[in-house]
């Protein structure tokens, strides 16, 4: 079971980082329709394939969301990430934890992700 927890008077829900050097933190999102996080096991496993570091590694969360794979990379040490977001709530989300967490070496944007697709020329 992902780890959310939902209020109703807020209408914000939270899902944790697993690992590296933002382990336990809690990222808030808002109650949003078809907004589902990736539940936690489902997050490790990921990471597991990965690798628990991705130092030097760059990442894409391309339908971001919560931003939890996003952030996860950059707890791990990734060197950049990219996060795509089209609703406008999410992403002004996004950005909130971005400043809650001093996330430099991420990039957010709102937009489109198969037009992002399109139009992006970076590695």
């Amino acid at each position: 079971m992902p780890t959310i927890k939902t209020t109703k008077k807020s209408a914000i829900n939270q899902v944790r980082i697993n690992a590296g050097v933002w382990r336990s933190r809690l990222l808030k999102f808002p109650d949003v329709e078809g907004l589902r996080p990736t539940p936690e096991r489902v997050r490790q496993t990921v990471f597991n394939w990965l690798g628990q570091d991705l130092t030097g590694k760059y990442c894409l969360d391309l339908f971001a969301g919560t931003g939890a794979f996003g952030f996860e990379a950059l707890s791990r040490n990734a060197k950049y990430v990219a996060l795509v977001e089209f609703s406008r709530l999410v992403y002004q989300s996004l950005t909130q934890n971005q400043t809650l967490l001093k996330a430099e070496a991420c990039q957010i944007l709102n937009t489109d992700a198969l037009n992002f697709l399109a139009q992006n020329t970076q590695k």
